[in-house]
């Protein structure tokens, strides 16, 4: 059945209520010990477990070998800005985060629980993360508004012996970078040439652009517009900005060389790709100012549920290569694609953190296992199950060559392993489903 593109949204709305309803929740606990009986709890629980917690109280760090912490990750929300829906609270972000944890466990193997927080302000965040560290080995922050999720995630990774990874910024960042480097590679473009424009200033545009800064792009190439048009140091409210919005204002001293100003169409000329992640409406980037783009531009429109130009319009006005946030359109830019791997290896690796090195080692990982890539297709899908260990290896060796690894292997060792985890994991799901 072929349906329009907004039948096509409706459609999965209806089908994701039903599955809710049916279901009462994505994810449950069950145990990963065999139980013949009651008497296996005298070693499972008390009185032998004693013995476990006195070794892990003479030497903490047996913590990873004796309990899950080794493959636990918290998602962490305060649901005040969930996919593109925005500000709705804690309770009404769990069925996004269930699907996150559900994502984490079947890609990646990885244990992912849900924590939505109450809290007031950015020091009642950090508190409740700090206060349950014990039991995870990793961070994943989820839908937090902007700017707070920068303060938070800066924050955290300073002060965390764990990994702490905002999805929305770093998660979306990789992907868009991995999908930047095959289309350049399609068009036969340098990275040191492009000229980039971000439309959109939040999380994920602003991570992107420090990301694309550390691999190698010309930053004095890159434009960023936000709600009020091109950031440049001239405009009017670049003072607030400094102390409302720091991580934008070293973007606006810092991009756009030629200090071009004016609204989005100033920007569009003259420019090879386009990275939009701004407003879910079709329209929002207009058919001109794809026409005024340099030869075979490129367009990532990436807004959810509706892309800012429907594909075929901006095919229509010249673009070479498209692509959305959506999976029923090719070259899916999804963040899904990188952090069940990223977390992977970081977890393989017990790493204390994540930083800027790792992501474009794990951008790469995912653009070359696109062995041809080509308009069509310069992104893997979420069925390619074998992007998982191999960007879970790379992600964990960078760990290691990086000093943050409290386990060091070759990646080879760590590509073996995160494919036996990954690999048995899919096998409890066939048999419990009967795949």
């Amino acid at each position: 059945m072929i349906m329009k593109d907004s039948e096509r949204t409706e459609y999965f709305d209806k089908i994701a209520i039903e599955i809710s309803k049916k279901y009462k929740g994505k994810i449950q606990t069950i145990s990963k010990v065999p139980i013949t009986g009651l008497q296996d709890f005298s070693s499972l629980y008390t009185p032998g477990i004693a013995a476990v917690s006195k070794k892990i109280q003479a030497e903490k760090e047996l913590v990873y070998d004796l309990t899950g912490k080794w493959n636990s990750v918290a998602i962490l929300t305060d649901g005040t800005r969930v996919l593109g829906i925005g500000n709705v609270g804690p309770e009404a972000a769990i069925p996004v985060m269930e699907g996150k944890a559900l994502l984490f466990n079947y890609l990646g193997g990885v244990n992912a629980i849900p924590i939505p927080l109450v809290v007031n302000n950015n020091d009642e965040f950090i508190a409740a993360a700090k206060a349950i560290q014990p039991y995870f080995g990793g961070y994943n922050l989820e839908d937090i508004q902007s700017p707070r999720c920068f303060f938070l995630l800066e924050s955290l990774q300073k002060s965390m012996e764990i990994p702490v990874w905002h999805d929305d910024q770093l998660g979306t960042a990789s992907i868009i970078l991995a999908g930047a480097i095959n289309a350049l590679r399609v068009l036969n473009k340098k990275k040191e040439d492009v000229k980039i424009v971000f439309n959109g200033a939040g999380a994920a545009n602003i991570a992107a652009i420090y990301l694309f800064e550390a691999a190698g792009f010309d930053k004095g190439n890159i434009i960023a517009i936000d709600s009020k048009g091109i950031i440049e140091p001239g405009r009017e409210d670049i003072d607030a900005l400094m102390f409302k919005n720091p991580w934008k204002y070293k973007i606006a001293l810092g991009t756009n060389r030629e200090r071009i100003k004016g609204d989005a169409a100033n920007a569009f000329k003259g420019a090879d790709m386009v990275i939009s992640a701004s407003i879910s409406q079709p329209g929002t980037i207009k058919n001109e100012w794809v026409k005024s783009m340099n030869k075979d531009p490129v367009i990532f429109a990436l807004a959810n549920p509706l892309p800012e130009i429907w594909p075929g319009e901006a095919k229509k006005a010249g673009a070479r290569i498209v692509a959305t946030g959506r999976s029923d359109f090719p070259n899916q830019i999804n963040n899904s694609m990188v952090f069940p791997g990223v977390f992977r290896g970081v977890l393989d690796a017990r790493s204390r953190g994540v930083n800027f090195g790792i992501m474009v080692a794990a951008s790469y990982a995912i653009a070359d296992f696109v062995e041809n890539p080509n308009e069509e297709h310069i992104v893997p899908s979420m069925e390619d199950f074998e992007l998982f260990p191999r960007v879970a290896s790379i992600v964990a060796r960078k760990c290691v060559e990086s000093g943050l690894a409290r386990k060091t292997d070759s990646t080879e060792g760590f590509y073996r392993e995160a494919s036996e985890i990954i690999n048995n994991n899919r096998k409890v799901y066939n048999k419990l489903f009967d795949m």
